[in-house]
């Protein structure tokens, strides 16, 4: 029976980890390498290598109930998309909540992690911890949980960009970035379009004289603002619309797309990608567009070579008395601390069952959490990882054989070649409803659709129309939070508070309550006849047209709020 549990890492992975142990039963011990909780979401001046870190200007992508914790709903007050030291002040208060501090072990680095020669029988390891002060010692712990997540080894490849040595600038990478602190009156060259390349050139352009931001690819880029001003993750996210996704794939990636370029004409603007919408995490800006169409930064393609202090790109063209070139080239993943070749990498990402346990091992007594990245926020998808470890650890879930997880691995790793832009630095990327439903039904945590629909209609009109949001997962089964009704049912309320620093006067109307009535009881006739059509045949066989208006329901309903 599995009981001492080491956690390695105290970021949100490693935090959601130790409570999850505690929600078991079991006795967590979190070592973790610095001063402080928050891992990549705590900005530090003078960042160690090895760790993650980010700039100061970092605004998080996700809005705060898509980030949320499933039964830690952020306070009322708190912006929709956080600056990244509000983000760790709910971190903060979640590990005070849950009394997580007393079991974290701070400035204690895990030097090795191996397994005990009786590993067979007890499934236990041995590991190697260092102080700072460079005090070594080894426990024996029954499990372990790697929370280390995936942006702490900068990926700089210099062969890549021939005559970089010779440059007569200063060149480093987006890990390094801080602010556009001595950037004024610089020419910046800013290589990569992803979410920190983004950011960066946008930083950099409001003091530089001029950036060039490099991109071999393209991008689609979205803003965090959706319709009607609401968080753009809360739109288009709801079960349903992941349900019409799955049957018109082609026609609703062209659907999203065109509106994209509604927005901003992605070729226009030299950002078009050659890849779907859906194929690739998009980059999450929104200032881009506008500091493109000012000119204060200009898309390039890819660049061919560096001659001194001039960059020439691939279309010829040559960018001269460059002072800066940063490098937003992304990262590689290691985990020093394992056995060379436990987590064995097959193709294009790590051998893990469900992005999670190794294979190969006579005790399934290692997990790996957060080790993974999808078109949404991580947080719910680390605690459903660490809720479902824990579970197999105690015993009261049992994974398949060896080879059938081989099989399941082999099948998801060709998924993933052939659904997503996939990059060897990327190998993580899944689909977030699919992914979180699949580990729900196990633990028996996902949420009963046509239960709730039947017995408590508000609620099961809101799990089904409206955000999936972490929540659900806490109606039923273990683990079930008694408060996870009242939390959807609010999470309006919660999304509206902080715009609510002006009231403006509003004009009254007098026919609003009944027309969302009417509207409301419309919806629960058609969603319950849509449910009871769906068990006796299938919705492949619905006319496109009623499912266009599906689609567009949760977006025309917001009213609720």
């Amino acid at each position: 029976m599995v009981c001492t549990v080491a956690v390695i890492g105290a970021g949100p992975s490693g935090l959601t980890s130790i409570k999850s142990c505690l929600d078991e039963g079991l006795e967590p011990t979190c070592f973790e390498s610095s001063e402080d909780i928050g891992g990549l979401w705590r900005f530090k001046e003078h960042p160690d290598p090895g760790r993650a870190n980010i700039y100061e200007s970092v605004i998080i992508n996700s809005s705060k109930e898509m980030m949320s914790y499933s039964d830690f709903p952020p306070p009322a007050h708190l912006p929709n998309n956080m600056h990244h030291s509000q983000l760790l002040s709910y971190l903060r208060l979640y590990a005070q909540t849950f009394d997580l501090f007393k079991h974290i072990y701070f400035q204690t680095t895990v030097v090795s992690v191996r397994q005990r020669p009786d590993f067979p029988v007890s499934g236990q390891w041995e590991v190697k911890t260092e102080k700072r002060e460079g005090q070594r010692e080894t426990q024996v712990f029954d499990a372990v949980m790697v929370c280390t997540g995936h942006f702490t080894q900068p990926h700089l490849p210099l062969n890549d960009f021939p005559g970089i040595e010779e440059f007569e600038g200063t060149y480093f990478h987006s890990w390094e970035y801080r602010s556009a602190e001595g950037l004024q009156g610089k020419r910046v060259v800013v290589v990569g379009i992803g979410n920190s390349g983004g950011d960066i050139a946008v930083d950099a352009s409001r003091v530089a004289e001029q950036v060039y931001l490099s991109t071999r690819k393209g991008a689609w880029v979205v803003s965090r603002v959706g319709a009607g001003g609401l968080p753009g993750d809360l739109l288009g996210t709801s079960r349903l619309d992941r349900l019409v996704q799955k049957l018109f794939p082609s026609w609703i990636t062209r659907m999203m797309e065109k509106k994209l370029n509604r927005t901003f004409d992605h070729r226009l603007y030299g950002l078009q990608p050659k890849h779907r919408f859906f194929a690739q995490i998009p980059v999450v800006n929104d200032d881009l567009p506008g500091r493109i169409i000012s000119g204060r930064v200009l898309v390039k393609p890819n660049i061919r070579e560096i001659k001194g202090s001039s960059v020439v790109f691939e279309d010829g063209s040559v960018v001269e008395k460059v002072d800066v070139v940063v490098f937003a080239t992304g990262y590689n993943y290691d985990f020093p601390f394992l056995p060379s070749g436990l987590l064995a990498n097959g193709g294009h990402r790590l051998c893990l069952y469900r992005h999670v346990f190794p294979l190969g091992l006579a005790r399934p007594s290692l997990a790996v959490v957060g080790f993974i990245c999808n078109l949404g926020a991580i947080n719910p998808l680390a605690e459903m990882q660490a809720r479902w470890a824990t579970q197999v650890f105690k015993g009261l879930l049992t994974l398949p054989s060896e080879e059938a997880m081989l099989q399941d691995v082999k099948r998801d790793t060709s998924t993933l070649q052939n659904r997503f832009a996939c990059l060897e630095r990327h190998p993580l990327q899944v689909d977030h409803i699919p992914y979180m439903d699949s580990m729900a039904e196990e633990l028996g945590v996902r949420p009963n659709l046509l239960g709730l629909l039947l017995r408590e209609p508000d609620v099961g009109l809101r799990v089904l129309l409206g955000p999936c949001t972490p929540y659900q997962y806490r109606l039923r089964g273990p683990g079930q939070w008694d408060g996870a009704r009242q939390a959807i049912l609010t999470q309006w309320e919660r999304v509206a508070q902080p715009f609510r620093t002006r009231m403006p006067p509003q004009p009254e109307s007098r026919t609003r309550a009944s027309s969302s009535l009417i509207l409301i009881l419309t919806l629960s006739g058609t969603v319950l006849l849509l449910t009871t059509f769906y068990t006796r045949h299938s919705l492949s066989s619905l006319p496109t047209g009623l499912l266009y208006k599906m689609y567009s329901l949760p977006e025309i309903i917001w009213g609720w709020k």
